[in-house]
Formats: C-alpha cells, sequence, structure tokens
C-alpha cells in the first residue's frame, strides 16, 4: 500500500490503493469537527487518524480509494462528482467554522450533497454524522432536545435518517440484527455485542431500513430508559443510498471485526457494488422507537 500526505491539514490526505479487476471506488471521508472533536479522528502531527489508518487497511484489501478531509468549503457539486461515495464522520453545524476552526460548508454545498446522493452516489454516516446539523441549527436545550418532530427536523437529519439525543457511560450492550441478508451481516448471526458508547437517537425518518436494534431496556443509564429503537439503517434518497450505524466512538472498535464487516458492507452497498432491498421497516423493526427517554439534566459542575 502507497500512501501519500499532502499538507496543509485542510488539505487532503490520500491512499494510493490497488484494485484488482475495476478503478478503485473513491471514497471522500470527512471529519471537519464545528462541535466536539472525536480522538479517533483526530489528526496529530499531520498524521492520519486511528479512524483513517483503518480505513485505508480496508480500502487496500477492497480496492477503494479514500480522500481524507476537514475543509468544508471544498463542498460543491463538481467537487462531489469525484467521489463514489461520501462518508461522514462529524459534528454540528457544518456551516460554521466551530470547534476546529476548519473551513465551514456553504448553505449551498449542503444542498450540493443532497443532490449529489440523489443522482445516483452513496452517503455513509459513521457514529457522531447524527451528532450533525441538529434540528433548528442545535439551538433546542433542555427537555425540547428530547422531543420528536421528524417532519420538522433539519433537512439533513431527514436525510441521514435520525438524530442522537444523548449518551450514557461506555458497556456492552446486544445489538439484535434485523436484516441478516443486508451486505455485511450474513455472518454475524442473530445478534452481536460489544463495548462502545451507544448514542440514544430520535427523530427517525419514517423510510428508513432498519438493519440493527438496540436492546434499550437491557442497559445501564437513564439515556437508555426506552423502547429498541435503530442503530443501524439504510434508505434510499432519490436514485441514491444513505447508510449509517450509530458505532465507531472508541478507536478500538475501528479495529474490530465485527464492526469492521458490517463497514465494510455498507460501503459496498453505498457505492452500489453490492444490491440490497431496503424497504420502509421502522414501524415492524422497532414499533416504540418514537418514545425517547425521559429529559436528563446536565450534571452540575
Amino acid at each position: 500500500m502507497n500512501a501519500r500526505l499532502l499538507l496543509p491539514l485542510c488539505t487532503l490526505l490520500s491512499g494510493t490503493l490497488f484494485a484488482a479487476e475495476h478503478p478503485a471506488r473513491k471514497i471522500l471521508f470527512f471529519t471537519k469537527s464545528s462541535g466536539f472533536e472525536h480522538e479517533v479522528i483526530s489528526w496529530k502531527k499531520g498524521q492520519p487518524s486511528i479512524a483513517e489508518k483503518s480505513l485505508l487497511e480496508l480500502g487496500a484489501q477492497n480496492g477503494w480509494e479514500f480522500t481524507f478531509s476537514k475543509d468544508g468549503s471544498q463542498f460543491s457539486r463538481a467537487y462531489l462528482d469525484g467521489f463514489d461515495a461520501v462518508m461522514f464522520y462529524t459534528t454540528g453545524d457544518l456551516c460554521s467554522p466551530g470547534t476546529d476552526g476548519n473551513p465551514p460548508m456553504t448553505p449551498e454545498g449542503k444542498a450540493a450533497l443532497f443532490d449529489y446522493v440523489r443522482s445516483g452516489k452513496g452517503f455513509l454516516g459513521t457514529h457522531s454524522a447524527s451528532d450533525t446539523f441538529h434540528t433548528d441549527n442545535e439551538s433546542l436545550k433542555g427537555p425540547e432536545r428530547y422531543v420528536n418532530h421528524n417532519e420538522k427536523a433539519d433537512a439533513y437529519v431527514r436525510f441521514l435518517g435520525g438524530e442522537f439525543i444523548k449518551h450514557g457511560a461506555q458497556q456492552v450492550a446486544k445489538n439484535t440484527v434485523i436484516d441478516p441478508k443486508f451486505p455485511g451481516f450474513e455472518t454475524l448471526g442473530a445478534d452481536f455485542g460489544f463495548q462502545e458508547e451507544w448514542y440514544s437517537l430520535k427523530d427517525f425518518s419514517p423510510d428508513i431500513h432498519v438493519l440493527t436494534v438496540m436492546d434499550s431496556p437491557a442497559m445501564t443509564g437513564p439515556e437508555y430508559a426506552r423502547p429498541a429503537f435503530p442503530n443501524s439503517w439504510a434508505r434510499l434518497e432519490g436514485k441514491g443510498r444513505v447508510w449509517y450505524t450509530s458505532m465507531g466512538h472508541r478507536e478500538d472498535v475501528w479495529t474490530n471485526p465485527i464492526f469492521r464487516t458490517i463497514l465494510t458492507g455498507g460501503v459496498r452497498w453505498a457505492c452500489g457494488d453490492l444490491k440490497a432491498d431496503v424497504p420502509p421497516n421502522l414501524k415492524t423493526a422497532a414499533p416504540e422507537a418514537h418514545i425517547n427517554p425521559a429529559y436528563i439534566p446536565p450534571k452540575v459542575k
């Protein structure tokens, strides 16, 4: 594997990877943090993050060529058309410089992302991609943050298929596999679990195809005092494909073979290399997913 690092920080990190019989799939891994920046996507001394190193390894195995960027100003239809899929590990209002100070998207760039996917391309969201472009631009505070309002949610939330509320203490949790035929889930069995920072989610788009459901009643913490809810899903956006999983917080998750298998299947589906039917199934897979946990006041420091 030959990888080259291009500076400055806000430009690109690219891996030149092999493809066996077909041209390499080109994937943009976008990690701007206008809110909290997760350690697994943090660049240290200009070096790839933990997540990026893992993606380069998966790319070498699957014929994928990744471009890594934190520069939101690049987003335009002409720029995005150079990729087969876009993957987000982001936080906050990406139209604001925010925490990391990297160039933000414009509203036109945000709209270009939606148009790009609708034209037949792929989008993947990992972990905090659901902690991005919150409803009402993250201005909701207190109990209102816990209310379901998908029909009024930010366009990005409806596009992604759901929105982050809160997370509790890291723990091992059971994930029930809803669609074992979907790429990446064929060999995992009826359920799986490992140590992770599990998100409590809301504002599910009614057309999502649920892939996994959290056994939230068995989990520890008030954030999970609610009926079972989806934490991985897929949906169609026009002619394109949208895939999301809330997994990916911990460094060891990015080396976990279960997560890697799930992620590989998601990438191959999003790129259109593997087919799968994704009819809406929220009402049958998690019929009480609309019931959120009670409001949890922030701890007084």
